[in-house]
């Protein structure tokens, strides 16, 4: 019965997510790229991305790390550098002679890419910081984040990041996929979304929740801990830079200020709003908070008048503090997240014994 019960849940899972990139698909037609119900699914499944990415490291393994701004900062900008049209180059970097960077490559190859010179940074940053803990290693990698952030706005190195000047030109949503952006995004971020989960059901993943449990029963039980938290560290990091990537195209231009620590807040305020150790958590959140940030919130910014009272309150930035209170009653009242530890298709199977067995 146990059995049937998880097939049926993936068998409705898989037809969800279908009607989902069957919807996307046709709202993109019926609306237009224009329609604020694209955007949001646009920049929902992108934040996705890089909320599950974040779980991975924080819920699954234990890891409280701030610097996901940084790693998709390096993800943004190498897809972006390698992707300029070379006709458009000089135009790009007109304060620098054409930049160094003189060829162009896909833009399939740019965000794998994307991704490994994220995952590269991280295996040199995780080298030292990852023997830190808690708080000290949370400080440590969101200074690596701003660091990351003057750097790439250093003259010095100019002629490859553009310094603090816009990077425009490459490849976007709209260019690559005109009409079907939605469905693209949607496909990258699936695949790299259904990595992770394999990732996290496998051996390596029973690992992580080991380590985040308790590091001296996981160490006793032969877990390298230094080994499985630098894997964790660059496997989410590797996919926080191809969130970068997609963020990049979604944009269409790219400066390395949209990428502060604000960001990484907004990231973790969605996995724990999600629920620690919850994919589908995280997933439901990242959408939830675009709508809510991008869209459902938005009257409160303007000033609205009844006859001739004025509503009182409603002016630029109140929808943010409206946003606010509204993350707090959540946080109050739903501690372990929309989700919890759980998935959706776990729910309806039973409540678990105290063995971890799962009552038919």
């Amino acid at each position: 019965m146990m059995k049937k019960n998880g097939k049926l849940r993936l068998i409705l899972s898989v037809a969800a997510v279908a009607l989902i990139f069957i919807g996307a698909w046709a709202t993109e037609q019926v609306n237009g790229t224009t329609s604020m119900v694209v955007t949001v699914l646009q920049k929902g499944a992108v934040y996705a991305l890089i909320a599950v990415s974040m779980n991975l490291l924080n819920g699954f393994t234990g890891l409280f790390s701030l610097g996901q701004a940084g790693f998709m900062l390096v993800g943004a900008y190498s897809y972006a550098i390698l992707t300029i049209p070379m006709a458009k180059r000089a135009a790009v970097y007109q304060y620098y002679q054409g930049g160094w960077v003189q060829f162009t490559i896909g833009f399939l190859p740019a965000l794998l890419i994307a991704g490994a010179v994220a995952a590269v940074f991280a295996a040199l940053i995780g080298l030292p910081v990852l023997r830190l803990k808690g708080d000290y290693l949370a400080i440590a990698t969101l200074g690596f984040a701003e660091i990351i952030r003057a750097v790439v706005q250093w003259d010095t190195i100019g002629p490859l990041t553009n310094g603090s000047n816009l990077l425009k030109t490459y490849p976007t949503l709209k260019t690559i996929m005109p009409g079907n952006t939605v469905l693209f995004t949607f496909l990258v971020v699936g695949v790299c979304i259904g990595l992770i989960l394999l990732l996290i059901n496998s051996t390596y993943g029973r690992a992580f929740k080991a380590i985040r449990d308790d590091e001296i029963a996981a160490e006793a039980m032969g877990i390298n801990l230094f080994h499985h938290k630098q894997m964790a560290f660059v496997i989410s990091s590797f996919f926080a830079g191809i969130g970068g990537a997609l963020l990049a195209m979604y944009q269409g231009s790219l400066q390395a200020n949209s990428f502060k620590s604000s960001m990484t807040y907004e990231i973790l305020l969605i996995v724990v709003i999600g629920g620690m150790g919850s994919v589908s958590g995280s997933v439901i959140a990242s959408f939830l908070f675009i709508a809510s940030s991008e869209w459902w919130l938005r009257f409160l910014d303007s000033e609205t008048m009844i006859g001739q009272f004025k509503v009182p309150l409603l002016a630029p930035g109140f929808r943010m503090v409206v946003f606010s209170v509204v993350i707090m009653v959540v946080v109050l009242f739903f501690r372990r997240g929309i989700m919890g530890t759980r998935e959706l298709w776990e729910l309806g199977g039973g409540r678990r014994a105290k063995g971890g067995i799962r009552k038919a």
